[in-house]
């Protein structure tokens, strides 16, 4: 058993569901996976130096919200051919690579 200190319990975080490191990585696409480890991986060094876990939260709410954009892999190419074309102001073509309209996306 481990002691909490005053006013914490052991099952309360701050994270909202679905956020736990391993929870965001399988739910990712795999293009985006190695980017969330790297990520993960610098946020846990900025925690560490500041002995504060905010880094580590901030990084996981914000791929949280990409990982349930991309849980449905056809909705979220969708999304980001309709978000290529209203920046880019044409049309996608095609057989454009999904990367390439993702970059122009910005997503």
């Amino acid at each position: 058993m481990t002691a909490s200190l005053p006013g914490e319990r052991e099952d309360e975080h701050s994270l909202a569901q679905g956020a736990s490191p391993a929870a965001i990585h399988a739910a990712l696409l795999p293009a985006d996976r190695e980017v969330f480890l790297a990520a993960y991986g610098a946020a846990l060094d900025r925690a560490r130096s500041m002995l504060h876990l905010a880094p580590v939260h901030e990084l996981l709410e914000e791929w949280r919200r990409r990982a349930i954009l991309q849980s449905d892999p056809a909705a979220f190419r969708r999304s980001v051919r309709r978000a290529a074309e209203f920046f880019s102001g044409e049309p996608v073509p095609d057989d454009e690579p999904f990367e390439v309209t993702r970059a122009r996306a910005g997503m």
